[in-house]
């Protein structure tokens, strides 16, 4: 079989789309927009479950804490199985194609995601509901690696050299959409349902839903890669699959750099969405409805600054917007245990200041130092860099600042972000140094 290999959906967009046409970059988006969106949806339906419905019933033979802090860890085997899915995915690229290799990985992880609404409580089967959840966990990590289609490098290779921060910014929009989705589905649950009914079947149906949102987002992303233009653009610009080994090996200090360069925003990330959740729920009398809705508040500004990302390193540089994000987080985290512990109005400013810088830091920080990938290694590059900053940055963030917070009080988790943001900040100075060198 070769990489010419096809599957039927992908013969069937090749017959609708062998135009010539050249894929704008404003269609791309749609494209990219979806993707992120499903998959980050997929994100934050388990990270809510990790919270409001795990530590109830699968790790129901302990106490609330101990419970999520065991959910957490379960939540970060995605992150560690993410890296091995891009290796094995990669191998199905370059032998059956990327229409294949994306149709298998969105069907694993879905298929993982719904599965997951089957999950046996600890008291039906003992032991083997923690077995299930981190298989179906490791699963979806896998597939997450698998389903890096390539457009967001497409994306900013055809973008105007003027907007380059704008079109970079577009796959980051999928965070705070995926995040207002899920957090209103689960208002409505929580709403609408007794306690008991949410944890006996109403935390179910947005597994269901997530499974429903990957085929959409299947039929979007193949609509779009299964073209002849989509395959002579990316033979042009050399976005070729390379095994993943060969890439650690020719690119490591890249690797490095792009794994480091986001630090503090995928911590921010999770101290903003997982980790606030988990305390209020756990510390404070404040009611989950209540408190996803503070978040949804949140992610709409975390939205909107995504965007303003785009205009403002377009003004002046990508690099100095994330160097000046990185001062922000670090100043943030000084005050934000301040917030978090300050009732309704504290934690309103904690999420909507978080937010705010976050939008402005995430929208640029992925691929930052995706150029500085020679063409051979552009393609499998980005995924690994992607991979290794979000295992880096962001895997532990839920599990060690809910532990730290827990055991020596909310200022260590404070201390926590603080050490992701110095970290991103020397990283971004040894990149431009040596971009300054080259």
């Amino acid at each position: 079989m070769t990489s010419n290999a096809s599957t039927i959906a992908e013969q069937d967009a090749r017959a609708l789309h062998d135009d010539g046409v050249p894929l704008e970059p404003d269609e791309i988006s749609i494209g990219v927009i979806i993707g992120r969106t499903s998959e980050f949806f997929d994100f934050f339906v388990y990270a809510i479950a990790s919270v409001l419905v795990f530590p109830n019933l699968v790790f129901s033979f302990t106490d609330p804490l101990r419970g999520t802090l065991y959910s957490f860890g379960i939540f970060a085997l995605a992150f560690i199985a993410r890296p091995f899915g891009t290796a094995i995915f990669t191998l199905v690229d370059k032998n059956y194609g990327r229409g294949a290799k994306l149709t298998s990985a969105l069907f694993l992880l879905g298929i993982s995601t719904a599965a997951l609404a089957f999950i046996p409580t600890y008291e039906q089967v003992g032991g083997f509901a923690i077995v299930f959840l981190a298989m179906l966990r490791i699963g979806q990590g896998l597939a997450l690696g698998g389903t890096w289609d390539g457009l967001a490098s497409l994306l900013a290779m055809n973008a105007p050299k003027r907007r380059q921060g704008w079109y970079a910014m577009i796959p980051q929009l999928g965070a705070p959409l995926g995040l207002i989705v899920a957090s209103g589905l689960f208002v409505f649950l929580v709403s609408s349902l007794s306690a008991r009914d949410f944890l006996d079947f109403g935390w179910r149906y947005p597994f269901f839903v997530a499974f429903a949102i990957n085929v959409v987002a299947l039929f979007a992303r193949l609509r779009i890669i299964a073209t002849p233009e989509y395959e002579r653009q990316f033979t042009n610009l050399e976005l070729t699959p390379v095994r993943a080994s060969e890439t650690l090996v020719s690119e490591r200090r890249n690797l490095l750099l792009g794994a480091f360069t986001p630090l503090a925003s995928f911590a921010l990330f999770h101290m903003v969405t997982v980790f606030p959740l988990s305390w209020v729920f756990l510390y404070t009398d404040e009611s989950p409805a209540r408190f996803l809705t503070i978040e949804i508040l949140g992610a709409i500004v975390g939205l909107i600054a995504v965007m303003v990302s785009g205009i403002i390193a377009d003004r002046i540089g990508r690099l100095r917007l994330l160097s000046r994000c990185s001062i922000a987080i670090g100043v943030f985290a000084l005050f934000a245990p301040l917030l978090l512990n300050g009732g309704t109005i504290g934690q309103i400013i904690y999420m909507v200041t978080g937010f705010a810088i976050l939008g402005l830091s995430f929208g640029q920080s992925s691929g930052a130092v995706a150029a500085r990938f020679s063409k051979k290694y552009r393609y499998t590059g980005s995924a690994l860099t992607s991979d290794i900053a979000w295992l880096i940055g962001a895997g532990f963030a839920p599990v060690v600042a809910l532990l730290l917070s827990s055991t020596l009080g909310l200022w260590s988790g404070g201390a926590y972000l603080l050490s992701g943001a110095v970290c991103t900040f020397i990283a971004l100075r040894v990149t431009k140094h040596l971009d300054f060198e080259g």
